[in-house]
């Protein structure tokens, strides 16, 4: 008979032996992977060494009891469900347990059904924050979906669906912009993990001294900050994907530990001693070239080879103009949902412009240049909303502004903007100044002050 599919793994804390006997059997038979522990000390132990979906855990022990372990297990981890289980527990103890955070608290003898259900709302509930997790990261962070036909986009959605239902780790290369962590996405989404959690690291974005701790968690007291003991985005991709954006701005010192974890599937926190096993696809990505950082020193050849298993390219958005269309549409209908319009119709002579420019910054240039678009045109967008030829550098500004908004400072520019808007409304209200006042918002004796500090006149007057 062939086993059943693994439905999550079970941490038994009891120290009664036929307890853990029993429930191991009757969970195992359900498609449970089962780890027992005789006392809350063992628990703790085997939980800082390893993830678990669901910890079932007696009040009564030698030692640590269990609401002492309840609290230490919450307190490391506030989203690991807990089942209480006990044979002579008062109701002071079921009232306290729950208000300490347990998911549910059973009474022995325990009944099968009973212990069934209650673990499977376990894992359905750890499966449900992981996907909520996802989709916030997904809110905060996607811009937009693998779209396109062109041949490029064929071609790699192509290798994609090869890729994905293996164990293969990817490097994906590309420009900025041009859609790295959605290729990522799109791997795991295709992938055995698809359910479990996808975990994005900007190494980049995070300092140096701190990609350690990020990636591979820390102790207590393993440095001044360190308060209390944290899993590192390693841990939280336990049996997931971890994506490594920007790995090539990452230290040396951490691209050591990086290799590490990658031969042996084992990590030690920061400040820690015992080795924990984690199963993690990595995918990673950058903008670099990393063969000639490694010729440089600035990468590590053997992490390299390690890391491009399978090399995918993400291709520019202007090998791929036939696109444009599609992706202006998607972009469309995305910007107007986010801000409350009704979808503007876009004339075709805007995106055939559109298909005719150069896009250094890629589909994330184009994606800013529709929102501009959605936001500052009226019910229909026309050929008078774009911005000029030089709207992609100069953010849709002329003359002056666009000087320097490509290379002035930010007081510069704003003086220079200031100046313009206020110019362009006392000319609009004939330079009557409260009626001026009122349409920027300023009190009359602030426009005054702004005039001067601008160095507004009056054409043949006073100001």
């Amino acid at each position: 008979m062939a086993p059943k599919t693994q439905l999550g793994s079970v941490l038994v804390i009891d120290d009664e032996t036929n307890i853990r006997r029993t429930l191991a059997l009757v969970l195992e038979g359900e498609g449970f992977e089962v780890v027992g522990a005789p006392s809350a000390e063992d628990g703790l132990a085997l939980l800082a060494r390893r993830r678990f979906d669901a910890v079932m855990l007696d009040v009564c022990l030698p030692g640590m009891d269990g609401l002492a372990a309840l609290e230490a297990i919450l307190a490391d981890d506030t989203n690991l469900p807990v089942v209480m289980i006990s044979g002579h527990a008062s109701i002071r103890d079921a009232v306290r347990a729950t208000r300490l955070g347990a998911f549910d608290f059973l009474e022995k003898p325990l009944s099968r059904e009973r212990v069934l259900v209650s673990l499977r709302n376990c894992v359905q509930r750890a499966k449900e924050l992981d996907e909520l997790a996802t989709l916030r990261a997904e809110h905060s962070q996607r811009t937009s979906v693998l779209l396109g036909e062109s041949p490029a986009m064929e071609s790699l959605r192509a290798q994609i669906a090869k890729v994905a239902p293996t164990k293969g780790r990817v490097l994906i290369t590309g420009e900025s912009g041009t859609g790295k962590e959605l290729v990522a996405r799109e791997i795991h989404e295709q992938s055995d993990r698809a359910n479990r959690s996808f975990i994005k690291v900007n190494c980049a974005a995070i300092p140096g001294e701190l990609i350690e701790s990020s990636l591979f968690g820390h102790e207590r007291g393993a440095f001044t900050s360190a308060v209390g003991r944290r899993r590192g985005h390693f841990e939280q991709a336990d049996r997931g994907t971890l994506f490594l954006d920007e790995i090539g701005d990452m230290s040396l010192s951490a691209q050591s530990k990086l290799l590490r974890v990658l031969q042996t599937g084992e990590l030690t926190r920061v400040g820690g001693e015992q080795p924990i096993k984690v199963d993690v696809r990595v995918l990673a990505a950058t903008n670099r070239d990393l063969e000639t950082a490694c010729r440089e020193g600035q990468f590590r050849e053997d992490l390299y080879f390690r890391l491009n298993v399978i090399p995918l390219h993400s291709p520019r958005l202007n090998q791929r103009k036939s696109d444009i269309p599609r992706l202006v549409s998607h972009f469309l209908d995305q910007v107007c949902a986010e801000n409350g319009f009704r979808t503007k119709p876009i004339e075709e002579a805007v995106i055939a412009r559109l298909q005719a420019r150069d896009w250094p910054g890629n589909v994330r240039e184009l994606r800013n240049v529709v929102e501009r678009l959605v936001i500052l045109s009226d019910d229909r967008i026309t050929l008078q909303d774009l911005p000029g030829d030089d709207g992609a550098i100069s953010g849709g500004f002329s003359g002056d502004l666009a000087a320097l908004f490509a290379s002035g400072t930010l007081k510069s520019f704003r003086d220079a903007a200031e100046r313009q808007l206020v110019r362009t409304r006392l000319e609009e209200n004939a330079w009557n100044i409260s009626r001026t006042a009122d349409t920027l918002g300023l009190e009359r004796t602030n426009l005054h002050k702004k005039m001067k500090s601008l160095d507004i006149s009056r054409p043949g007057g006073e100001s």
